[in-house]
């Protein structure tokens, strides 16, 4: 079997490197890890719009470019490795426009997708509670219908693209029936951040981003239309959607910068009288390495071939998501590891060897086991509807 690209697939990833080596020499942005997620930069998600990269496999009917799930994995994978600030359009681009695709109404397909695809709908996921984390189906943010309207009440956290959004997909209990299954009774929404009664407070993390925020809604009244989908059958369309968001490259190589970095710097860097890459143990752990990075980039171009066949990559986005974050983990502790004392600097030391990004990827690295799914709940995924074995 020929497991090679096809020539207009390599045209295309040398289409998308050339711009992105040229967007860096012109000062637009610095590589960085987890720039997907932290990296807030409008003026590049306009550029990208204009190249036609956002809504890459929409249908051309509604302004997409209608091409393969290949290509898209290509353009996320070349912006992962150079550290683009992608953050804007990231998740709508990655999971919001295909569940409006899937679940949405036509008047949402015609208004929303053309925004996002324009680099103009910032939209962040508010899903996570204070005691609904990865226990989805627990939480207590209500929609209450009046009239033409819901009136939502209640608070998300963790809200990823939270401090820039400017709307929020968000998902809320429309059915107060205490006797009904937590699963049912849920709803999914999305509309702008600017209606009266959201409140939006940043919330630092470890490293010191603000790339997340918690959401206040105080009798936030919105039209019925926001809803997206079959109302009380949200949390099963959130699953599918899920699938989507565990199946990213950016699970794998959100830190791809440090790991191009780390082994440019041991081969320019000597200990004493040799270069540090001619040590043995460290070529050793450098070589694991790869070889596990490899590992994960197939498990993820396993689900996009399921993708291509038209089916929901369920057991494949776990498997690949439960893998690729302890890739993420390891990179991270070994670079430490490596770096020594120095690894603890931050950027904003002028000391802070590979600018800073070893600290960084180590302390964010904690939480990559948790986000999307934790660890315990993809191993269960990936047992129960994948291997069979009883719950």
């Amino acid at each position: 079997m020929d497991f090679k690209f096809t020539e207009e697939q390599e045209k295309f990833r040398k289409e998308v490197r050339d711009f992105l080596e040229a967007e860096i020499k012109a000062g637009t942005f610095q590589p960085s890890c987890d720039a997907w997620i932290q990296g807030y930069s409008p003026e590049f998600t306009k550029k990208v719009s204009k190249k036609g990269w956002i809504g890459l496999t929409w249908p051309k009917e509604y302004g997409g470019q209608g091409r393969s799930h290949i290509d898209r994995l290509i353009l996320t994978e070349e912006m992962l490795r150079y550290g683009a600030p992608a953050a804007c359009h990231w998740f709508a681009d990655r999971q919001i426009g295909g569940g409006i695709l899937r679940y949405g109404s036509e008047e949402q397909k015609r208004t929303i997708l053309p925004k996002i695809m324009a680099g103009e709908a910032y939209v962040g996921l508010g899903l996570s509670e204070p005691e609904a984390g990865s226990d989805l189906a627990s939480l207590r943010t209500k929609a209450t219908e009046s009239g033409d309207y819901y009136i939502i009440d209640g608070q998300k956290m963790w809200t990823s693209c939270g401090v820039f959004m400017n709307h929020i997909y968000m998902v809320a209990r429309t059915d107060p029936n205490l006797a009904t299954p937590k699963h049912r009774g849920i709803s999914e929404f999305i509309f702008e951040t600017s209606l009266p009664g959201i409140t939006i407070t940043p919330t630092i993390d470890i490293t010191g981003s603000t790339a997340w925020a918690e959401v206040f809604f105080d009798g936030v009244k919105i039209p019925k239309t926001a809803m997206i989908g079959e109302k009380n059958r949200g949390f099963y369309q959130v699953v599918n959607q899920l699938d989507y968001e565990r199946a990213g490259l950016e699970r794998l190589m959100g830190n791809y910068p440090l790991f191009d970095a780390i082994i440019k710097f041991v081969k320019e860097t000597k200990w004493g009288n040799n270069y540090i890459s001619k040590d043995p143990l460290v070529r050793q752990k450098l070589a694991q390495l790869r070889t596990e990075f490899e590992i994960g980039r197939l498990l993820t171009y396993r689900v996009v071939m399921v993708m291509e066949e038209g089916k929901a990559p369920n057991v494949e986005a776990a498997m690949a998501k439960q893998y690729s974050t302890g890739f993420e983990q390891h990179l991270a502790s070994l670079s430490m590891e490596i770096l020594g004392e120095y690894g603890q600097l931050m950027a904003e030391s002028k000391y802070a060897p590979i600018l800073g990004m070893a600290p960084h990827s180590f302390l964010g690295s904690k939480g990559y086991s948790l986000q999307a799914g934790s660890t315990e709940v993809l191993r269960g995924v990936i047992a129960t509807r994948g291997l069979g074995l009883p719950a």
